[in-house]
């Protein structure tokens, strides 16, 4: 369990599940959940949590490795969800005990977890990404957009630490087996993040402040984390101890905003 202060941990990022722990130290909530029910279950218990100790669940949008244990997980723990109409409306939750509205750009908060809703360029309903407050640090967790917008740019100013879509290398993604259609919409601007539109992204928000980046939402088929750490490192001068990669099949342990 995290102490008092800024936290964030990954359950596991990737094309087959995402999942995102935040936590000021008193309330805690779940941004996403695309594990079954157990699965979720397991890797809350890897970072020291149960779904009791969850105060909400935020969803940023309606696609299956975001959505796949949100309702299941609400029902069986009475969690509320947090989440966009247009999500809502995709009917593909089922159920759920207790739902909150989000409108994009307008903040809210759940007891003292300062939460701004900013809209991104992804071909989903109405989807949204998050930037978090709390005790004066700021997370932002930005993944599934096809291009860094000016919106995006000026939504994600000064944040401490950066949860970063880092989906697809544009030459692993052109060779590789998906089909056409389909590397077209990974590679268009409802798509996904390359690796070089992630680093340029990072540029255009400025790496001072970054206590913490983590790339995420790697492709399992067109990158690796090599080739991730090929597009950022040189804009940290070499210095990789400021990033960290969220996989698919493990947790990314507690990280601390200090």
């Amino acid at each position: 369990m995290p102490s008092t202060g800024l936290h964030f941990a990954s359950l596991g990022s990737g094309s087959k599940g995402n999942a995102t722990l935040v936590s000021d130290g008193e309330t805690h909530v779940l941004v996403d959940c695309g594990f079954a029910m157990r699965d979720a279950e397991r890797r809350l218990a890897d970072l020291g949590m149960t779904a009791a100790h969850l105060d909400a669940i935020l969803l940023s949008h309606e696609h299956g490795d975001h959505i796949r244990g949100v309702g299941a997980l609400a029902r069986r723990h009475g969690l509320p969800v947090y989440l966009t109409p247009g999500t809502w409306l995709s009917k593909r939750l089922g159920n759920v005990p207790y739902h909150h509205w989000i409108t994009p750009q307008s903040r809210f908060a759940i007891n003292g977890l300062e939460i701004d809703p900013v809209t991104i360029p992804h071909d989903a309903r109405e989807p949204v990404q998050f930037r978090f407050r709390a005790r004066d640090r700021t997370l932002g967790i930005l993944t599934d957009l096809g291009y860094s917008s000016r919106h995006v740019v000026d939504s994600f100013q000064g944040c401490d630490a950066l949860i970063l879509e880092c989906n697809h290398d544009r030459r692993m993604l052109a060779d590789g087996p998906y089909p056409a259609q389909l590397k077209r919409r990974v590679g268009g601007h409802w798509g996904h993040l390359a690796n070089t539109q992630a680093a340029e992204l990072l540029c255009a928000l400025g790496l001072d402040r970054l206590q913490r980046i983590v790339c995420s939402h790697l492709s399992e088929q067109n990158n690796h984390p090599e080739r991730v750490l090929e597009a950022l490192v040189p804009l940290l001068d070499g210095d990789e101890s400021r990033l960290s990669v969220a996989t698919q099949d493990r947790c990314l342990d507690w990280q601390r905003i200090s």
